[in-house]
């Protein structure tokens, strides 16, 4: 037995298979074995039959993978789909602060303690610059953009219509990448919001609701949520 094992690794010293790769690209990415974002490079090659460690013939395409410059680890290419540590946090600032604004243009900027709560919940996610007269100033920006400054239930459509994008664009991108704790918090800080001044009025539910979809959080789920939000423990 002990002879037969060691003839065969005699014959993989011999001869065997091995890839010879080719960097196309280079970026940062979240590496799953380290634990951390790191450089990697993105590699294609031809994988080769070698005798002696001499390359000979040559067996087909190998890879495209991603290579870890800090582990040297391969990963499958869809290792790029994760967002690094750095674009993750962003993309959590950008959801929050879209949803703050969502829910300020749908209930109004006159309410000095709704102003006051949705600085702070902005500046709690990490935007600490963030003040209660800039928010105010970009809805109104918003709203004399798509029509709403002039009046009308029109005009109050157009403006939701404009946030309903901008929320699906800027949350679906992180829903996979939240786990459901993650995105109930999401959703749960514009109901903090939209509760300051009071119960929430219809056009303030239908943004929310708005957000819990784009959140992939099922429709009862999210009411749920709203409802339980209004009755803190």
């Amino acid at each position: 037995m002990r002879a037969a094992k060691g003839r065969r690794a005699v014959r993989l010293r011999i001869y065997g298979i091995r890839a010879a790769w080719e960097t196309v690209g280079d970026g940062e990415f979240f590496c799953p074995r380290c634990g951390g974002d790191r450089n990697y490079r993105r590699l294609t090659g031809r994988e080769r039959l070698t005798v002696l460690g001499v390359p000979l013939l040559t067996r087909g395409s190998a890879g495209p993978v991603v290579e870890c410059a800090a582990c040297s680890t391969h990963f499958a290419p869809d290792a790029l789909d994760r967002p690094t540590t750095t674009r993750f946090s962003a993309m959590l600032r950008e959801a929050v602060h879209t949803v703050t604004l969502a829910v300020l243009a749908a209930g109004g900027t006159t309410s000095r303690s709704v102003l006051e709560t949705a600085a702070a919940v902005v500046r709690d996610a990490g935007l600490d610059d963030c003040s209660q007269e800039q928010l105010f100033t970009i809805v109104e920006v918003l709203a004399a953009e798509t029509g709403a400054a002039r009046g009308g239930e029109a005009a109050a459509e157009a403006c939701g219509a404009a946030l309903a994008i901008e929320l699906h664009e800027v949350l679906e991108p992180l829903a996979p990448h939240l786990a459901v704790a993650g995105r109930e918090a999401v959703l749960l800080r514009g109901a903090r919001i939209a509760l300051a001044d009071g119960p929430y009025t219809k056009a303030e539910r239908e943004v929310l609701t708005t957000v819990g979809g784009a959140l992939q959080l099922c429709p009862s789920d999210t009411a749920k949520l709203l409802e339980a939000a209004r009755t803190p423990s």
